[in-house]
């Protein structure tokens, strides 16, 4: 997406859309594509004045989901959506098990809830600078204690060096994702979410380690 936008741009086309129909994805999933939404907010936050549109049909692959799909786009700030109808879905020559009829549409638009990206309210902009701050503050300790596990990540590192072992230890790393999984279950935080954070951080933790195992 990035690399086509700003190709676009070089050239002068600056009335460019996108729109979202999820991606491919290996393996059974609920959907036909994977939202991975972290990807529309990233170009949401490269092309913050783009028109950014939602197509829940493709994303869906089905009729139930379609609903829940379109409010989450909407409630990330997403420009429009793109849903399939047809006056006789089951019988459509493409795609039918996501389509709906004209009626059950007009339904779902009513539905929805349209949300606002800012607001003049008094109340709300004191209250949410304050929870943005509180945020701030703990993302700073976040980083600073990240700061420190690399450190001893280096240690680590010079010791293996020293005695010949191997970086990647597997039984190491599984028992971190084990007790992060457990620790994180009574903290409301899922599998998903730990995966990709201890991933992220074990392979900088790698990265440091290899730097010192081959200096």
């Amino acid at each position: 997406w990035s690399g086509g936008i700003e190709r676009l741009h070089k050239v002068g086309v600056n009335e460019v859309g996108m729109i979202h129909r999820g991606f491919s994805n290996y393996g059974n999933t609920e959907y036909r594509n994977a939202p991975m939404w972290h990807l529309p907010i990233e170009m949401k936050r490269r092309f913050p004045e783009m028109l950014l549109i939602c197509d829940p049909s493709h994303i869906c692959g089905n009729r139930t989901m379609l609903q829940a799909v379109a409010q989450k786009s909407i409630d990330l700030d997403f420009g429009g959506l793109m849903i399939e109808s047809h006056i006789d879905p089951d019988n459509a020559w493409s795609d039918a098990k996501q389509q709906i009829t004209p009626e059950r549409l007009a339904e779902m638009l009513d539905g929805l809830i349209w949300r606002s990206e800012n607001t003049d309210a008094k109340e709300f902009i004191t209250a949410l600078a304050t929870f943005r701050e509180q945020i701030n503050h703990i993302d700073d300790e976040l980083l600073t204690l990240i700061g420190q596990r690399m450190k001893i990540a280096d240690k680590i590192g010079k010791y293996k060096k020293d005695n010949n072992i191997t970086i990647l230890q597997t039984n190491r790393w599984n028992d971190i994702l084990e007790r992060a999984f457990k620790k994180g279950e009574h903290l409301g935080l899922s599998k998903e979410f730990i995966t990709k954070y201890f991933d992220a951080v074990h392979l900088e933790s790698i990265n440091h380690q290899n730097k010192i195992m081959n200096d």
